[in-house]
């Protein structure tokens, strides 16, 4: 009798444990899992966001700027001015690599980029953020004498994006950055140094309150750029409107191209869509 307790003890014993261990193993991979992504969408407002979205997605861009906002009713607010747009493919490659390319009206623009996936948010706080690249290379193809080689057409821009999610309804990014003109007017640098500081308010679990402040840096740092919107989402679009500053598209044109200034408040309208499609 004594041998079977003692055998039923150890089986016991036996089975408590692994089951432990299971429990324990179960409640760290829950624990682990990746955070939900911190954004909608790859754009806030007027830089590009950490978001990566899977395997075989295409997405489809269209980034709209109207004219400054004048006084009066002259230009229906800034609707009948100068406008700016530009187009863009993306193509996600893999889960954490997409390559991508667009065109810019203004200055007829052709970039191709990059944006590459460093770290994913966990839900247990063990990576406390997400972090993702970003890169572009810009090609000025206008007719002009400006231009004595072909070299001093390229521009280029890489930044650095930090997300976190803080709850179902905040999320922050930080974004410092450096972008590079091979040929500027004398009187600025080649090289100028940036930080973007943007954030979201969920108000409902398809529309966003959005906010975007960008901020160059440095002796030769240009006007700064601040932009607010409202962000509507369904499973397969984005639309952003909003009303801010930068009216350049691309993120090395507005830091070194931008004449809005803040303290004028000299405003415009405008509008981003993403389109995604996966195959």
């Amino acid at each position: 009798m004594k041998r079977n307790h003692t055998f039923l003890f150890l089986l016991l014993s036996v089975l408590s444990v692994n089951l432990f261990a299971q429990e324990v193993d179960s409640v760290t991979q829950k624990k682990d899992k990746p955070q939900r992504a911190a954004f909608q969408g790859a754009w806030l407002i007027d830089n590009v966001t950490g978001v990566l979205n899977p395997k075989k997605t295409l997405q489809f861009d269209i980034q709209h700027r109207f004219g400054v906002i004048k006084s009066g009713n002259k230009d229906l607010a800034g609707i009948w001015g100068p406008s700016n747009i530009r187009l863009a493919l993306a193509y996600s490659i893999s889960n954490s690599v997409t390559l991508g390319f667009g065109t810019t009206k203004d200055y007829r623009l052709q970039d191709f980029n990059i944006k590459i996936g460093l770290l994913r948010q966990t839900r247990s706080g063990k990576i406390p953020v997400s972090l993702a690249f970003y890169g572009n290379t810009a090609i000025d193809a206008r007719e002009s004498s400006f231009f004595t080689q072909s070299s001093d057409r390229f521009s280029y821009f890489s930044q650095l994006l930090i997300m976190r999610r803080f709850n179902q309804s905040i999320s922050i990014q930080v974004a410092p950055s450096f972008s590079h003109y091979n040929i500027v007017d004398p009187s600025q640098s080649n090289n100028l140094f940036a930080i973007a500081v943007g954030g979201k308010a969920n108000i409902s679990e398809t529309t966003a309150i959005l906010i975007d402040y960008n901020q160059p840096l440095g002796q030769f740092s240009n006007n700064p750029g601040l932009a607010l919107g409202i962000e509507m989402a369904t499973s397969s679009h984005i639309f952003q409107v909003f009303v801010g500053n930068y009216n350049r598209i691309l993120p090395q044109a507005n830091y070194f191209l931008n004449e809005n200034k803040l303290s004028e408040k000299e405003f415009l309208i405008g509008f981003n869509i993403n389109r995604l499609w996966n195959f």
